[in-house]
């Protein structure tokens, strides 16, 4: 086995035997896990050596390709990052924290964060209302001017995931010099949320926020590289961050299609058992197929990403696959299970729902096509010319 793989054991053994049966638990709400929940299973994750598994004792970080074995074994239930700190948006943060913070940025806000004592929110999205950066972050509205050794920001920004509760933000805003990120202390009397937003998913403490920033005062060391470095230093995070989703949602998907395999193998209907009846049996064998091919996706933009290159064009096409089957998976599960399915008897119904909205976070199937499509046009332009 490799070093991944073992780690994904362990994590795996852990999220089947002791958070499993916290899927249940009341204190999961609309909004997602409560912190008190969040913090609960943290320290049986800390006891059992799977806290933040994907960082290493000495700082360093797994590879993409493990870091897919790991995070999929998280993903086995909904709640499953969440106790082992690789949930989003926190391990996205991390990564980007741990690739271009400095020292004293790291001590300050990563450290907290791996330990798992903290949750963290990355604020960009802004509201559509207001023509704000959404899928297109050059429409960036916020501002960050500069007074003195600080920077005053103002803006608003929406589906903030985690602000509500969250004690480490990243803050996008536009400067003189372009799009710029800082690191600030929540919560912070500058930054208010409006409202939580009830959405179709459920699995993250804090849920959505639209927030209010108001004249943040911001210190100049506390920002993330230099002024205009924010779509750069974004694309560090975000590349990663769509495929570690995907790797999330493949556990969560592999685990439905669990359920409906057991489901269809025990209910009777016309004199034998739903699996053989070609209708039921078909779409479990499809399953199969899309949670191969999703898996083989995974693993092969996490090879590219171990490059070293920004994996731009690939996490793209990754997102855009790996969401798509998923979908296709869940919602075979839901129709193998019936009425069942459509109830909180499973996970079956919350991973419906949660793939369905991952097919709009972290960029829509359509803005990734739109994107890939423009690369077509390009490579074919180039050709042109050769």
């Amino acid at each position: 086995m490799t070093r991944g793989q073992k780690i994904a054991a362990k994590v795996e053994a852990f999220v089947r035997e002791q958070i499993v049966p916290y899927e249940r638990d009341p204190r999961c709400g609309t909004h997602g896990p409560s912190d008190e929940l969040v913090q609960e299973m943290r320290g049986l994750a800390r006891a059992a050596g799977v806290l933040t598994p994907h960082i290493l004792s000495d700082g360093g970080h797994l590879t993409h390709r493990e870091t897919a074995d790991v995070l999929r074994a998280s993903g086995l239930s909904p709640l499953g990052p969440l106790a082992v700190n690789v949930m989003a948006p926190d391990e996205g943060n991390m990564y980007l924290l741990g690739q271009k913070a400095s020292p004293e940025l790291k001590d300050r806000f990563l450290k907290p964060l791996v330990s798992g004592e903290a949750r963290s929110a990355f604020f960009m999205t802004e509201p559509a209302t207001d023509g704000g950066a959404g899928s297109d972050p050059s429409m960036m509205l916020t501002t960050a001017v500069r007074d003195g050794n600080h920077w005053v920001i103002n803006g608003r920004k929406t589906f903030i995931t985690g602000a509500d509760g969250a004690k480490v933000g990243i803050v996008m805003a536009k400067a003189d010099e372009g799009a710029s990120m800082f690191l600030v202390d929540l919560p912070d009397p500058a930054i208010r949320i409006e409202r939580v937003l009830d959405t179709i998913d459920s699995s993250m403490p804090g849920g959505h926020s639209v927030v209010t920033i108001d004249n943040l005062r911001v210190p100049a060391d506390q920002m993330l590289g230099d002024p205009g470095d924010g779509f750069k230093l974004a694309q560090v995070r975000l590349a990663p961050a769509r495929l570690t989703h995907c790797m999330r949602w493949h556990g969560a998907c592999a685990r439905a299609h669990e359920i409906a395999t057991d489901y269809a193998n025990r209910r009777h209907a016309f004199g034998k058992p739903l699996v053989d009846h070609e209708g039921v049996g078909f779409m479990l064998a499809e399953n199969l197929i899309d949670l191969k091919q999703a898996e083989l996706m995974i693993d092969w933009c996490a090879d590219v990403l171990d490059t070293g290159v920004l994996g731009t064009v690939e996490s793209s096409m990754a997102k855009v696959a790996v969401s798509e089957a998923l979908m296709r998976i869940a919602d075979r599960c839901v129709q193998v299970m019936g009425a069942t399915g459509v109830s909180g008897d499973t996970i079956v119904e919350q991973v419906f729902r949660e793939v369905r909205a991952f097919r709009i976070y972290d960029g829509p199937t359509e803005v990734h096509k739109w994107s890939l499509a423009k690369k077509v046009k390009r490579d074919w332009k180039a050709a042109q010319g050769a």
